[in-house]
């Protein structure tokens, strides 16, 4: 049943103080905490930080495939000139495709590789859909970042995400170094919701994908939460996995490296945490944004051996 109050009052006419999340973090309970791949100490890890880094999780020869499926995609003319792909701002290449399950069988089939969807699903306690996919690419020298934000204020304001019920998977397709543009997160912050300011216009999104300007928190709130846990960016080669709940704050640099920086991110919400009317008020974003039609409980893709227990 989806919940349709907003527990989570954002892009407000004034600043208002952050307060505690009111959901839990890893949202299986009891005997069924255990129920998957991940052992007490990835567990308890998840709970404290907001995140799990998998340094290696594939080999090299496993996501090289989906690098050269960007090099097309970009050659693709009327793929380029729809709403589902960005450029950058800055440099007018290529920047982000979303619906990337949409547009790739071999990504489709990675969404639902066993290892990754048994601790999504042990993490939220449910089946789960794809909310969201994208392949993001910051070329070297030309890749710009995004500014400080946590997901759900977006998801919650601009798509109807009621609850925090999310995780986002970010797949390293290259080599993620300290100059061209890592993820940086802020451990713990995901404990706490951050009101932002500043009214949603409609179609916000064709010009937030491009450049973070509404949802950003403001310093006082990003510097407690940075001061407490620190900052960290989780850097490794191709084929690297970042887990990471919905509500942490995380923003990237500029890529000023000669080295590419491109990864896939795929977003699984519960098929118990279904998506009302956005709470900014605006009509809903398109459906590569928020998934409001596609919602059938994924099913694992079984030509992938059967997972293990991960430690992290």
């Amino acid at each position: 049943m989806t919940d349709h109050r907003d527990l989570f009052p954002t892009r407000l006419e004034s600043e208002r103080d952050m307060f505690p999340r009111l959901d839990p973090v890893v949202h299986s309970r009891n005997q069924d905490r255990w129920d998957g791949p991940l052992g007490e100490e990835a567990l308890s890890r998840y709970e404290r930080d907001g995140f799990l880094w998998f340094e290696g999780f594939f080999s090299r020869e496993r996501v090289a495939p989906f690098f050269d499926e960007l090099r097309g995609m970009a050659l693709d003319r009327a793929l380029m000139d729809s709403d589902q792909v960005i450029v950058d701002p800055d440099s007018g290449e290529l920047r982000s495709v979303f619906a990337m399950h949409h547009v790739s069988e071999r990504f489709d089939k990675l969404t639902r590789d066993p290892r990754i969807l048994g601790m999504v699903r042990q993490l939220l306690g449910s089946d789960v859909y794809i909310h969201q996919s994208r392949i993001n690419d910051k070329y070297g020298f030309k890749g710009g970042g995004f500014n400080w934000h946590s997901d759900f204020e977006t998801w919650h304001a601009e798509d109807g995400m009621p609850r925090m019920r999310a995780v986002s998977a970010s797949l390293m397709l290259t080599d993620n170094n300290e100059f061209n543009g890592p993820l940086m997160l802020i451990p713990g912050s995901h404990h706490y919701f951050v009101p932002t300011v500043g009214h949603t216009p409609e179609d916000n999104w064709k010009a937030s994908l491009k450049s973070q300007r509404l949802g950003v928190p403001e310093k006082n709130p990003l510097q407690r939460l940075a001061n407490q846990g620190g900052i960290r960016a989780p850097k490794g080669p191709p084929g690297s996995l970042l887990l990471f709940e919905c509500n942490t704050l995380h923003a990237s640099n500029r890529n000023l490296s000669p080295w590419p920086r491109s990864n896939l991110f795929f977003v699984y919400n519960s098929v118990d945490n279904l998506l009302a009317e956005p709470f900014c008020g605006n009509a809903p974003r398109p459906n590569f944004l928020g998934e409001r039609e596609k919602l059938e409980p994924l099913a694992m893709y079984d030509n992938f051996a059967p997972f293990q227990v991960v430690t992290a």
